[in-house]
């Protein structure tokens, strides 16, 4: 799959770069990324480099596409959204954004930007996104909530975190599903 720039009204997702890989580092440094995310703890320069170098240009040439959250193409890295390829017509979205950037909409709008995209014709062609997080993790909750995903329940030990299994929220959102808040889930 070749690299897509997405552009929003506030956000252009581009692929991460060489040069994100001091902000990849600040930020997943960050106490609340290592407590609710599958990163390394502690994260390290060299976990950025790996990130940017193999992780993103094999999840692309694997369907698996990575972004950085940005408000303009050349500007700083705030986050970074992707997508897992679980099957040729589903996969489970994944985010996260740099302390100094929350509470300003950028998940969200990233978010329902690559829903869009997915969910194209002319674009990854999905039938399903799939959202997981840690259960208890009402920030990305609150994001796939406002994107119009639907809680569907608790996957026990469904996520592998640093080799330690922990329950995880499962949501999902398909094509024809009205992109509002839904009702249901556990907060």
């Amino acid at each position: 799959m070749r690299p897509v720039v997405l552009t929003g009204s506030t956000v252009v997702l581009t692929v991460p770069r060489p040069g994100d890989v001091d902000a990849i580092t600040a930020a997943c440094r960050d106490r609340s990324i290592a407590r609710w995310t599958t990163v390394p703890d502690p994260y390290t320069r060299a976990d950025a480099q790996r990130f940017v170098g193999d992780v993103v240009p094999a999840g692309w040439a694997a369907h698996s596409p990575v972004w950085a959250v940005r408000t303009s193409a050349d500007g700083p890295l705030l986050g970074t959204i992707g997508l897992i390829e679980r099957d040729a017509s589903a996969a489970e979205i994944g985010y996260w954004i740099a302390p100094a950037a929350r509470g300003r909409g950028l998940a969200t709008e990233s978010a329902n930007l690559l829903c869009d995209f997915a969910f194209r014709s002319d674009g990854l062609k999905l039938d399903r996104i799939e959202w997981r997080a840690l259960a208890g993790h009402r920030a990305s909750a609150a994001v796939a909530r406002r994107v119009g995903f639907r809680f569907e329940g608790v996957q026990r030990r469904g996520i592998l975190q640093r080799g330690v299994r922990h329950d995880a929220w499962v949501a999902g959102l398909l094509p024809d599903d009205p992109r509002v808040p839904a009702d249901g889930w556990p907060m």
